[in-house]
């Protein structure tokens, strides 16, 4: 039996080779990428080797099918000859040796940073969702102006995302309109979107208009017409493609590549005629039924019978046999051939499915290739990574090298403003060999006068700064009551520092302080009640997981199906997925994350609210790591005794404030674009924790006194 299985992967294995050279020959490729990642990663002093092996390139690839393409005549004697299509180009191209350094005013950048200008719609102007959402995408991000004096990039707002002539959302005329925009300026500090360019028979990469010094973010670039360190090519996405976020990923850890059912999969239309026919004609000849299953059907176009074939028929019945998400979501590689471009939806789809992808592209400059190596074949994109590699590009001196672009969180969460030293971030200690931070800092919101030296603030200062990993403790006033006298404050063995808080808003507590010299962070709220036993043994934790929060008080999230929305409780049940920061450890780069990377409206919902800082955190912190919080043994009393104080600035006191939260899970939801919470059923308690053992055995023992 064991023969017979290695005797089909063997069969199957020689079966696709013979596939690829009946293409033409497999070619390799020196990667242009992979030589700027090299040279990028010796500026931040770190090595990145080089692979033995590059990406292979495939000569007579395919493109993606678009929805008007029924509307072709396949039958057409159009032709365009070799010199039109030169012509073409050259029109679009004219600044083909653009490059950053030469077509790009850093100038404008110097003064106000990287801060992007979208135009104003103009009356009448049609514009298509995908653009909208691209458009609503970068004007809902930190980098968005809406004062053009202040850009330093420029976005159009007229439509250039479909410039296919047969298609319903082609716009019109949109050489004139572009030449008429006061501050085109010969698309100088420009970016243009676009996904789908020319049209039957023979798809050149004409947008129909003279780009001039303009940036192309586009979809389906060929290496040809790609300007590296200029242009940007992104993945093909379809008009139902979430604005942000998405359904998760399905790679499990433990398997890569995974083994599942099939082997390789395809589903997709076979080209009769035409470009892209040659390699979806060929599949057949490598299908099994088995674990090769590559299925085409040629129902597409009006006139497809005119062109049919004798394996039409056969073709067409195997392909209604295969549902294709499960074809997807149980396979280990997935072929990705062009269509009648370069790109293709499945490019997507195989690495949201974890499905290795297998390219059939020839020519096409895979996405975002300036900073992901598509070598290592395990990276998922995101289109937000195009302003930051821009960014980047900008600002070379605080850019992203190769470890940070190809490591778990990815580029977009590492703001290299930050700092440059990779140490300073909690997701690369076993990286570089280092172990997690040994102090803290405990930060203790007080929002309520200091008129008892009985006050819960007081005793809790003092429990603080009795832990053996206690470095300093920071105190932020946000009362509006004058700072205390020094003397009130009690004394401890380690520096107690009084900050005032300038604007007194929720917000500041998560402010980047330099005061704060640790990595590590205690976020306490005024009324919480620890002892000094349970600060020492949630730090310890938090060693062991220093990219995520480790605290006491647990809440959790759910999907409201009457009302359609996701809400939030606070009831004691067997799981959770935030951790309240009111007695919570984590990494002091998110306070970094929490100012700079969340955008003012979020911010200034929970300012005006005064609510929720803390369920945005733990939003930030599990769309960061992917991962949920980490709640230490379970402390019953914190809720019964915050909800005790009578203090009338005390936030649980306000009728409103459940309901308040609910609201901004529902704002935050909606800005991540996903519900990036996730639910965990795991408490860890201290060895022999309620054990039946002598209370002398137990190093926490007071935890359990409580």
């Amino acid at each position: 039996m064991q023969a017979k299985k290695r005797y089909f992967i063997l069969l199957s294995a020689g079966s696709c080779l013979a596939l690829l050279f009946y293409f033409g020959g497999l070619q390799f490729r020196a990667s242009r990428s992979h030589s700027r990642r090299e040279e990028h990663s010796g500026r931040n002093g770190l090595h990145h080797p080089s692979p033995d092996h590059f990406w292979p390139r495939f000569p007579d690839a395919l493109r993606p099918f678009v929805p008007w393409d029924q509307l072709e005549n396949e039958d057409s004697s159009v032709h365009v000859s070799p010199r039109q299509k030169r012509e073409a180009n050259s029109s679009i191209y004219k600044g083909k040796k653009c490059r950053m350094e030469s077509c790009f005013d850093f100038t404008l950048c110097k003064k106000n940073g990287f801060k992007v200008y979208v135009y104003p719609q103009q009356k009448g102007e049609k514009i298509a969702e995908s653009y909208q959402n691209i458009l609503a995408a970068i004007e809902g991000s930190r980098f968005y102006t809406s004062d053009p004096s202040q850009a330093c990039l420029f976005v159009l707002s007229l439509d250039t995302l479909d410039r296919d002539q047969l298609s319903p959302q082609y716009v019109h005329n949109l050489r004139s309109k572009v030449q008429s925009l006061h501050l085109w300026n010969n698309g100088r500090n420009h970016l243009i979107f676009n996904l789908y360019s020319g049209t039957w028979p023979d798809y050149t990469e004409d947008v129909g208009f003279d780009i001039g010094q303009a940036m192309l973010a586009k979809a389906s670039i060929s290496t040809e017409n790609f300007r590296p360190n200029f242009d940007v090519s992104i993945p093909l996405f379809s008009k139902d493609h979430p604005r942000t976020g998405g359904e998760r990923g399905f790679l499990k850890f433990n398997t890569i590549p995974p083994l599942r059912k099939y082997m390789l999969v395809f589903k997709g239309k076979r080209y009769l005629t035409g470009i892209g026919s040659d390699t979806r004609n060929a599949l057949y000849h490598v299908h099994n039924g088995e674990d090769v299953v590559l299925l085409t059907t040629c129902k597409h176009g009006k006139d497809w019978q005119k062109h049919k074939d004798s394996r039409c028929d056969r073709d067409n019945t195997e392909y209604e046999k295969y549902d294709y998400r499960e074809m997807l979501h149980n396979a280990t590689f997935c072929l990705v051939p062009r269509g009648r471009r370069l790109g293709s939806f499945r490019f997507l789809e195989a690495l949201q499915a974890a499905c290795v992808p297998v390219m059939l592209s020839n020519g096409w400059e895979l996405p975002f290739s300036e900073v992901i190596n598509w070598n290592q074949a395990a990276v998922i994109g995101d289109e937000r990574l195009l302003l930051q590699i821009i960014q980047d590009r900008i600002f070379k001196h605080i850019s992203r090298n190769s470890l940070i672009w190809n490591k778990h969180p990815g580029g977009l969460f590492i703001l290299p403003q930050y700092s440059s030293y990779l140490g300073d971030f909690p997701y690369y200690y076993a990286n570089l060999g280092l172990k997690p931070p040994s102090k803290f800092t405990a930060v203790i919101h007080a929002v309520t006068p200091l008129v008892s030296q009985s006050q819960p603030v007081l005793k809790l200062l003092v429990a603080a700064a009795k832990s053996q990993y206690c470095a300093q403790i920071i105190v932020l006033w946000n009362c509006d009551k004058p700072l205390p006298a020094k003397h009130r404050w009690p004394a401890t063995s380690v520096p107690v520092i009084v900050i005032e808080g300038e604007s007194k808003v929720m917000s500041s507590r998560f402010l980047p302080y330099d005061n704060i010299i640790t990595d590590a962070v205690l976020s306490l709220d005024e009324d919480t009640v620890l002892s000094t036993t349970e600060v020492d043994f949630a730090f310890t934790v938090w060693q062991s997981f220093p990219e995520r929060i480790v605290g006491y008080p647990a809440r959790s999230h759910f999907w409201d199906n009457s009302k359609e929305r996701w809400g939030y409780t606070s009831k004691w049940t067997n799981d959770y997925s935030m951790v309240l920061t009111g007695a919570a450890i984590y990494h002091k780069y998110y306070h970094y994350l929490y100012t700079h990377y969340l955008p003012a409206s979020l911010k200034n919902m929970v300012d005006q609210l005064a609510n929720c800082e803390d369920i945005l955190m733990n939003f930030l912190v599990s769309a960061v790591t992917k991962l949920p919080p980490i709640k230490v043994t379970q402390k019953k009393q914190y809720k019964e005794t915050m909800m005790g104080q009578t203090s009338r600035a005390s936030r649980w006191a306000d009728p409103d404030h459940f309901a308040q939260r609910q609201s901004c899970m529902n704002t935050f939801a909606s800005w991540f674009g996903y519900m990036p919470l996730i639910h965990s059923q795991m408490r860890l308690d201290p060895v022999l924790f309620k054990d039946q053992v002598s209370i002398l055995r137990k190093k926490y023992r007071d935890i359990e006194r409580l």
